[in-house]
């Protein structure tokens, strides 16, 4: 076998290795995009059930203004976050709202029996789980992704082509404090 055969291999090689690599990098990428995606789907479906929750429990509570005002906010802020790092905060922030909101629904027993709040209640602990689950995939599509670009040599050639680290949809501080139960 002739030196030039051997080198022409070698260089065929070594372009079949980059080629594979970028099209999975590339299509890593899109998998994380349609990850965040369908975080965005589910935390837009909760908070569209927000305004329906706010309005069955006003009904009942008139006089609980605050948390109305704070539920509202909090919406707001998830509703304009853009990247994954300002959509957690928002998620944390409408979440201790929502935890405000249902204390006062314990209050009122008659609200705790109304149809229309039990199926808002369903629907939301149903939207959580969703949330949950789109959250943990687009971890579990990040960090294939980051592991991807930081593996040698995989690195040099990720590095050559623009792709860089993208970041975890990570729990807040309060999220990571131990739950006491109090009874």
């Amino acid at each position: 076998m002739s030196p030039l055969l051997i080198v022409l291999g070698i260089v065929v090689l070594l372009v079949l290795f980059v080629w594979g690599l970028y099209n999975s990098l590339v299509t890593l990428r899109v998998r994380i995009k349609e990850a965040m995606s369908q975080i965005d789907v589910q935390l837009k479906r909760r908070a569209d059930l927000i305004p329906n929750l706010v309005e069955t429990i006003k009904g009942y509570a008139k006089h609980e203004k605050g948390v109305f005002e704070e539920v509202t906010k909090a919406r707001s802020a998830l509703m304009g976050a853009g990247s994954a790092h300002e959509k957690a905060v928002a998620d944390n922030m409408l979440t201790g709202a929502l935890k405000s909101l249902f204390a006062v629904a314990e209050a009122y027993p008659n609200l705790r029996a109304s149809e229309n709040f039990q199926q808002l209640q369903k629907e939301l602990s149903d939207t959580e789980d969703k949330v949950a689950y789109s959250r943990q995939f687009y971890n579990n599509v990040v960090m294939e992704y980051n592991t991807k670009i930081m593996m040698f040599p995989n690195s040099l050639i990720a590095g050559q082509f623009g792709f860089k680290s993208e970041e975890f949809f990570a729990a807040t501080e309060d999220e990571r404090k131990k739950v006491e139960v109090k009874f």
